[in-house]
């Protein structure tokens, strides 16, 4: 199976900022809206962001602990969706995930495929 993979991440202070990035080696993301998911120790994955095919600035989505902080965006000549993290907190902490939706944003977590193997932010003084 097809998967995503993701990197960007890392250790950071709060306050501080990192970009994920999300490409696929096996297939072109040109046809496929992409959502970011994250989970944190203990706790189920949650959305974060999603970008429709177009993604122009009306296609994009944000959960609420996002919005006004993350910002998505995709490069189709680079086959690659990125998150940029502003202003993280600690409470960002988790593995974030980007995966496809065939279907287009605002579907349930179970619609999206291809999941990547996450990579790890970590907020920390």
């Amino acid at each position: 199976q097809v998967q995503l993979v993701e990197s960007g991440g890392g250790l950071v202070q709060p306050g501080g900022s990192l970009r994920l990035s999300c490409t696929a080696s096996e297939f072109s993301l040109d046809y496929y809206a992409v959502g970011w998911f994250r989970q944190a120790p203990g706790k189920e994955r949650e959305g974060v962001s999603c970008i429709s095919v177009s993604g122009g600035t009306g296609d994009t989505r944000y959960e609420d602990s996002a919005k006004g902080r993350f910002t998505i965006s995709r490069d189709n000549a680079k086959n690659t969706v990125y998150l940029q993290m502003s202003r993280l907190r600690p409470e960002d902490t988790a593995v974030y995930y980007c995966a496809t939706a065939p279907q287009g944003c605002g579907r349930p977590l179970s619609d999206f495929g291809s999941w990547g193997q996450g990579t790890q932010v970590t907020v920390s003084s």
